[in-house]
């Protein structure tokens, strides 16, 4: 007795991810501005009703995972514990952002040169920075309430993250995605949490001499607000400061600065 089987045929993308499929398609074929949504749907093999259930506009069918990211975003935020170091959990918070972007790096890619060409797509994409942008601000807002500045240092925080991971960004995606792009936006967040985050403890094993020049500082009676940077005779290229948390971050590099000259 013989039997036959029969092959499976090959599964169909989810509606969703088809409809995006055939829009950048159609875009790289056509252009953004020539392509409608009824040429979407008729390659995609749906109608128009379809489109609409999933994304309200053709701009949307651009970004289709943003709405995704920003949620994933919020709620990582809301499971914040009060002893999570505020700085820190917006830079952790952010780098969702670039895992996402990461997920799909041919896709980001090409999303990143369309975007570029479509002045309404960048005015697009602008809006929904500003919405993570937002996002950011407010859980600073919160964790900044009743202190000096609270709200000021709340928007500072969360523009200057999103500025740092964009600027990491754009090169991975300048680059067609390669290298590490976990690594760049670490990188970059790493400024951020530099100037604004909290002061790290000194380390205990910390050298005799820079431990002096901790004590000499406090005996000069250093401004507040200014650093004491001296370097240390005894070490080669090591430069030790001393500043108040609240010191002006360019006021440190020009001390470091004058310091290295004197050398």
């Amino acid at each position: 007795m013989s039997s036959t089987t029969s092959r499976p045929e090959a599964a169909k993308p989810p509606m969703r991810e088809a409809l995006v499929a055939a829009a950048f398609q159609l875009f790289l074929e056509r252009g953004y501005e020539q392509t409608t949504v009824d040429d979407i749907v008729a390659l995609a093999g749906v109608g128009r009703r379809s489109f609409f259930r999933y994304f309200p506009s053709k701009e949307d069918v651009v970004f289709p995972d943003h709405e995704r990211c920003l949620a994933d975003m919020t709620a990582f935020l809301a499971a914040s514990e009060p002893d999570h170091e505020p700085v820190r959990r917006v830079c952790d918070a952010a780098r969702l952002v670039m895992l996402m972007y990461a997920e799909n790096p041919s896709f980001s890619v090409q999303r990143y040169r369309l975007t570029k060409r479509v002045p309404g797509l960048r005015a697009y994409e602008l809006s929904v920075v500003w919405r993570y942008e937002r996002a950011l601000a407010a859980y600073l807002r919160d964790r900044f309430a009743g202190t000096p500045d609270g709200d000021l240092r709340a928007d500072v925080i969360a523009a200057a993250t999103v500025a740092a991971h964009n600027n990491a960004l754009r090169s991975w995606l300048w680059s067609d995605g390669q290298g590490d792009a976990a690594e760049a936006v670490d990188h970059a967040l790493g400024s951020v949490r530099t100037a604004f985050g909290a002061a790290p403890e000194p380390p205990t094993d910390a050298p005799a001499g820079a431990r002096a020049d901790v004590r000499a500082g406090a005996r000069a009676g250093v401004a507040p607000g200014l650093p004491l940077v001296t370097a240390l005779p005894d070490e080669d290229d090591v430069v030790v400061v001393v500043s108040r948390r609240g010191a002006p971050l360019w006021r440190v590099v020009q001390e470091i600065e004058t310091t290295l000259a004197r050398k």
